[in-house]
């Protein structure tokens, strides 16, 4: 499969934007400036900028033949950090064109927001999901394993700023890794930044797709204990699959592929996804050994084989 083919995928009906329409910036291999404990793709050493390059035109090309009144969201992430691709401002520049009414949305660790070109880009997009797992350095260097000379102190810096100057719709995100960034002492320095910050919501997540490395998620019970620890007066939200609408649409094999490849999907997520066919389709690539089943505690995710033995093989 070409990378062309792999820059697109979705739609998918994200619990938390919608109905969004994945832009892969690093569609052929992982390229991040972070190599965090609970990634869904498989660990790789990080990198301060991208060496395998889609162009702009290839990616507009892509995104015009998919695109349509129904999208909620252009998202643009990456296998790896988005935000490393050399050519995005003028990529953003180039989907306002054709948009229209759809929102544009970045899903990032926040490590580049140092970058002032990147920190202007990101000023243009209509939706923005920071990435803020720790602010003790050595706790954000454990779960995030950012890349050589990334500090903490210098990305809420920016992070603060940019809320500050920010127009559109912000969200902040924070994941929950088991005895590591769930403690009462840095839920409580996470509180006092996240009151400096403008952000519409505040997103609590924790490990709910099969991670990189062996590492757990928390309860929904410790979720919820640990949203209580937040100041009332901040738009905290748990994160959460129970609100997704069906969106029940055909998907070829190769799509289905793709699509697992990005994110792993649980049978609640492929039965409000996938039309009859599609999950026929599915079946087939499970009996043809194409896809697999992977255990997370008491989910289990549909992802391809080939990504389940790499992950294996990193244990």
């Amino acid at each position: 499969m070409s990378a062309k083919n792999n820059i697109i995928f979705g739609p998918i009906n994200s619990r938390r934007f919608g109905m969004s329409l994945g832009v892969d910036l690093s569609p052929a291999f992982k390229q991040c400036n972070f190599d965090c404990l609970y990634c869904e793709l498989a660990p790789a050493p990080t990198v301060e900028k991208q060496t395998q390059i889609v162009s702009v035109q290839e990616i507009i090309n892509e995104l015009q033949k998919h695109l349509h009144d129904k999208i909620d969201a252009i998202t643009l992430t990456a296998n790896g950090e988005p935000t490393l691709y050399p050519y995005l401002d003028e990529l953003i520049d180039e989907i306002d064109k054709i948009k229209g009414s759809t929102a544009t949305l970045i899903l990032t660790n926040s490590a580049t927001l140092v970058s002032n070109k990147i920190f202007q880009s990101l000023l243009k997009l209509d939706e923005v999901k920071l990435s803020l797992d720790a602010i003790s350095p050595d706790i954000f260097k454990k779960i995030d394993r950012p890349h050589e000379k990334i500090k903490i102190d210098e990305i809420v810096d920016k992070v603060i700023q940019f809320s500050k100057e920010y127009k559109g719709k912000l969200f902040i995100e924070i994941l929950f890794v088991h005895g590591l960034n769930d403690t009462k002492d840095e839920i409580k320095k996470l509180n006092a930044l996240l009151k400096q910050i403008n952000a519409d919501r505040i997103d609590l997540g924790t490990i709910d797709r099969p991670p990189a490395y062996p590492v757990v998620g928390i309860s929904y019970k410790e979720l919820h204990e640990a949203a209580l620890m937040f100041d009332k007066e901040l738009p905290v939200h748990i994160a959460s699959r129970v609100h997704a609408e069906p969106n029940n649409s055909y998907h070829t094999q190769e799509e289905i592929l793709n699509t697992l490849d990005k994110r792993p999907l649980t049978m609640d997520d492929i039965n409000l996804l996938f039309d009859e066919q599609s999950k026929q389709n599915l079946h087939k690539l499970i009996e043809s050994n194409a896809v697999g089943i992977n255990h997370v505690g008491n989910l289990e995710f549909y992802m391809p084989i080939d990504n389940i033995n790499r992950k294996r093989t990193h244990k």
